[in-house]
C-alpha cells in the first residue's frame, strides 16, 4: 500500500511539473506573437515591459500581489499555504523564463500569418498545461487561489468570480502599460481570445483526456485504485466542466 501511495504521489508530482511547465511554455508563444497575453499574465507581462525585469521574476512579483490580495480579502493568514504557495510561484517563475528563453530560440515570428500560428498553437499548449495542472490536484497557484477567495468572499458563483478577476488583471495590466509604455503591450486581441477559448479547448481537453490521466496516476501496478481519492477527482472535475 505505501509502494502504491509513493507510485501515485510520484505520478502527481510529475503531471504537475508537466502542468507547469506547458502553461509557461504557451504564455511563451503568446509573447511571441505580441497579440496581448492571456489574462492570467497579464500583470506579470506589463510589469516586466513597465521595468524592464524579466517576465519569470515579474511573475513572481504579481503573484506575490495576488497572495496579499487573498489576506486582505479573507483577513486571515494560513503560514503552511502562503510558503506552498511561494514555492509554486518561484518553480513558475522559473519555468517562464526558461521557457521564454527556449522560444526565442527560434526565428521571431514577423508575418501575420506566423504571429497568429503562434497565437492559436499558445492557446492549446496553455490548455494542455492546464490540464496536467487542474488533473494533478495539487495546491492551486495564487491567482487561482484568489479567484476562489473572491469567489466566497463576494458570494459569487466560480464563473463570475473568474470574469471578475481577469477582468481587473487585465485592466491593472493595461493601465501600467499606458502609464510606463505608452501602448497596450501586454493587453491585445490575442488577451480577449485567450480569455473566451483557453476555456473551451480545456473543457474539450478534460472530456476527452482527464479520465485516462486519471486511471494513469490513481491506479496501482495491482490493478486497485485509490477510490476515495478518485471519486474525489471525478466530483471536481463534473464541477469544473460545469465552471468552464
Amino acid at each position: 500500500m505505501k509502494n502504491n501511495h509513493m507510485n501515485v504521489t510520484i505520478k502527481r508530482i510529475l503531471l504537475y511539473l508537466f502542468g507547469l511547465f506547458f502553461l509557461s511554455l504557451g504564455v511563451s508563444f503568446s509573447i511571441q506573437a505580441a497579440f496581448g497575453v492571456s489574462p492570467v499574465s497579464s500583470l506579470a507581462y506589463a510589469l516586466s515591459l513597465a521595468s524592464g525585469f524579466s517576465v519569470g521574476l515579474m511573475t513572481i512579483v504579481a503573484n506575490i500581489l495576488f497572495v496579499i490580495v487573498q489576506i486582505i480579502l479573507s483577513k486571515k493568514l494560513e503560514v503552511k499555504e502562503f510558503c506552498v504557495q511561494l514555492i509554486i510561484l518561484l518553480l513558475f517563475g522559473f519555468f517562464m523564463d526558461a521557457s521564454l528563453f527556449l522560444i526565442q530560440l527560434f526565428p521571431t515570428p514577423e508575418t501575420i500569418f506566423m504571429r497568429i500560428v503562434f497565437l492559436i498553437i499558445s492557446l492549446f499548449v496553455v490548455a494542455f498545461g492546464l490540464l496536467g495542472y487542474f488533473t494533478a490536484k495539487f495546491p492551486l497557484m495564487p491567482y487561482d487561489a484568489l479567484t476562489y477567495v473572491i469567489s466566497e468572499r463576494f458570494k459569487l458563483k466560480f464563473g463570475k468570480a473568474k470574469i471578475t478577476s481577469d477582468l481587473l488583471n487585465v485592466f491593472v495590466a493595461g493601465a501600467i502599460c499606458l502609464i510606463f509604455n505608452h501602448s497596450f503591450g501586454a493587453v491585445g486581441i490575442g488577451t480577449l481570445i485567450a480569455a473566451y477559448f483557453i476555456g473551451k479547448i480545456l473543457g474539450l481537453l478534460m472530456r476527452h483526456f482527464q479520465a485516462c490521466l486519471q486511471h494513469w496516476v490513481f491506479i496501482d501496478h495491482a490493478g486497485q485504485t485509490e477510490k476515495s481519492t478518485l471519486n474525489n477527482q471525478i466530483e471536481e472535475q463534473e464541477s469544473t466542466n460545469v465552471q468552464l
